[in-house]
């Protein structure tokens, strides 16, 4: 057994999740519980960033106390991971006391180093963002290079880490590791932005005549941290940096952090510098989706185009949420998100093809064989050997990858030579001529399939899985990946339950 640590971005509380979010803890769960069907010891980090001005000023037009309000969107984001089956192991918040003191002895820590000096800032800020952009950024994108908002000019005195000082190591570094940043188009982004542009020292202080609502900066009274440089020190203060030396050691380096591509610069520049300067070793990989868009336009609540994942799931479920958009599009790779789409695959895919093979099987066992299948055979059919065979070969290998639609792809092209096995043998026919053991054998070749399809399936419809098992009667036992050999199972004694995906109308109202 080996320990794999996965984490997704901290959600900033200012608003309610939307898709976006959804998606990317998604994508984290499922490789959780991929690793977990594999037999490693998993640690899955996510939790919500809570500082900054943009949370102090949302919580004063609520009319709540900053406390009250982040409670109440902390609590929104808890309530989406649970109705998602998000099977995280632990929940970071950056109010926590001990995520508070790791960033304010980071801070330290650099400072001593002479990492950290004071100085003048000239420049622009996005307020919205919480970034600082320089002339040129702010000309070339008309705004906010990350959200086309107006930026306000300013001139402060502020702390600055010499991000500049390390360009060349993160350069060299990513040129020696060309996995570190996953696809590789976020690679090339990255390595081309190093190459043609010198790195500006980081701004990692706010006066607090500015910014209030943040942790104190431990050099000087009058500023807090920097919203970004706070957030990103949750990776390690979540697993016991600088307080539980022996945890720490244990699930550190984290193996792969989920983001969204529009985080890319702060975790794919920011991050290993800061690492680097302080002394800890990197992670093994930084992993960029893509954006979910509505008519070609990503949603975010800037645009104000948000989906609300919660009345989705209230309306067609968490599973099958899950599976459309992990389905839709490659993990890296944006999408457009359409409530036709969405039912579509609902229906084709879930609801026909999963859900219809699963009822007729267990419909066919219980009128046939009473539910309770015993062959004489468990020898692999000559229709399953192709489907069943690349799943065996390429299954594990696309989810290392990240590559969910295309092991998705492959677990339905299973599942369909099921269905078509069930046209061509035509059990119907056997029953009427009293072919017993042929019919025993066709229905135990259709659990057993069903089965194996269910423990790839895992990792993406966990409740959905669940369900399955327990009406193939096998949900005694742990789900692991070591059972995916065809025949293990000796017989099946089925409990019929209703549908798995009943079909929707397309006509339904859109909920966005």
């Amino acid at each position: 057994m080996s320990k794999f640590y996965i984490t997704t971005p901290l959600y900033y509380v200012n608003a309610d999740p939307h898709i976006g979010h959804a998606y990317t803890n998604i994508i984290g769960d499922c490789m959780a519980r991929f690793k977990r069907l594999n037999g490693d010891d998993v640690f899955f980090l996510t939790g919500t960033d809570e500082h900054g001005e943009k949370i102090k000023e949302s919580a004063q037009k609520s009319g709540q106390d900053i406390k009250s309000f982040i409670e109440e969107k902390v609590a929104n984001f808890k309530s989406l991971w649970e109705k998602l089956n998000i099977s995280y192991d632990h929940f970071i918040r950056t109010t926590y006391n001990t995520h508070i003191e790791v960033v304010k002895q980071a801070v330290v820590k650099l400072c001593d180093k002479g990492d950290i000096y004071k100085a003048k800032y000239l420049g622009f800020y996005c307020v919205s963002c919480e970034s600082f952009w320089t002339e040129p950024q702010i000309k070339e994108a008309q705004g906010c290079p990350a959200c086309a908002r107006a930026v306000e000019e300013v001139s402060e005195e502020n702390y600055f880490f010499r991000l500049s000082k390390y360009q060349d190591w993160l350069k060299n570094y990513l040129k020696d590791n060309p996995d570190f940043i996953k696809p590789k188009i976020r690679y090339n982004e990255v390595v081309g932005f190093l190459d043609n542009n010198a790195l500006v020292d980081l701004c990692i202080s706010r006066p607090k005549k500015r910014v209030s609502w943040g942790i104190d900066l431990p050099l000087d009274d009058d500023y807090v941290v920097y919203v970004w440089f706070d957030a990103l020190l949750n990776y390690i203060s979540a697993i016991g940096f600088s307080f539980d030396e022996d945890r720490f050691k244990t699930l550190w380096p984290a193996d792969i952090h989920f983001i969204g591509k529009d985080i890319l610069r702060q975790h794919a520049v920011f991050w290993p510098i800061i690492l680097e300067a302080l002394g800890i070793q990197l992670p093994g990989k930084i992993f960029a989706h893509g954006w979910w868009k509505a008519q070609d336009v990503k949603i975010s609540k800037s645009r104000g185009n948000i989906v609300n994942p919660l009345e989705l799931i209230e309306e067609v479920g968490a599973d099958s949420l899950r599976y459309f958009l992990l389905r839709e599009i490659p993990a890296g790779s944006d999408g457009n998100f359409s409530r036709e789409a969405l039912i579509n695959r609902i229906n084709n895919d879930l609801a026909n093809d999963l859900g219809n093979l699963v009822y007729r099987t267990l419909n066919m066992a219980e009128k046939y064989c009473q539910g309770k299948v015993y062959p004489l055979s468990r020898q692999l059919p000559t229709e399953f050997k192709e489907p069943f065979l690349n799943l065996e070969e390429k299954y594990s290998e696309f989810m290392e990858r990240q590559e969910f639609s295309l092991c998705l792809d492959g677990i339905f092209k299973f599942i369909n030579v099921m269905n078509k096995y069930v046209e061509n043998t035509k059990p119907w026919i056997l029953w009427k001529d009293k072919k017993n053991n042929e019919i025993k054998y066709f229905l135990y070749s259709l659990l057993e399939g069903i089965r194996i399809a269910a423990l790839y399936l895992f990792p993406f419809l966990p409740s959905t899985v669940n369900s399955i098992r327990k009406q193939l009667g096998i949900e005694a036992y742990p789900i692991s990946l070591g059972d995916r050999m065809w025949g293990k199972e000796e017989s099946f004694c089925t409990k019929k339950e209703l549908p798995l995906f009943p079909r929707i109308d397309i006509e339904e109202p859109n909920f966005s």
